[in-house]
């Protein structure tokens, strides 16, 4: 069972247990993470789920799709060496201790 760690929109740091085999945006809002709004349901649609992902885990949660990198180059926030929509990050216990940020809604 991954865990990772959450900082949300405020500063607050959280420790999350979430199931393998799952996808990083169903467990974020399984905890109650009001500010991923998830608004496609997961489909890569509309980057309402945009996280910034740590450094030491950018390259470990897989590469960005083409789809995935096209709907973040069109939002405001965007860091090109950390953001992802958390729909399409796969959780797995090789990313046990990932460390993320959510993003400020556009």
């Amino acid at each position: 069972m991954p865990n990772i760690k959450v900082t949300d929109l405020e500063g607050q740091e959280k420790s999350v247990d979430t199931a393998a085999n799952s996808n990083l945006m169903e467990a974020l809002v399984d905890a109650d993470y009001d500010d991923i709004e998830a608004i496609c349901g997961g489909c890569c649609a509309c980057a309402t789920c945009h996280v910034y992902v740590g450094k030491e885990w950018f390259d470990r949660v897989g590469p960005r799709g083409d789809d995935e990198l096209m709907l973040l180059e069109s939002v405001d926030g965007f860091r090109e060496d950390a953001s992802r929509l958390s729909c399409q990050i796969q959780l797995s216990d090789e990313i046990d201790g990932l460390e993320l940020e959510i993003a400020p809604p556009e």
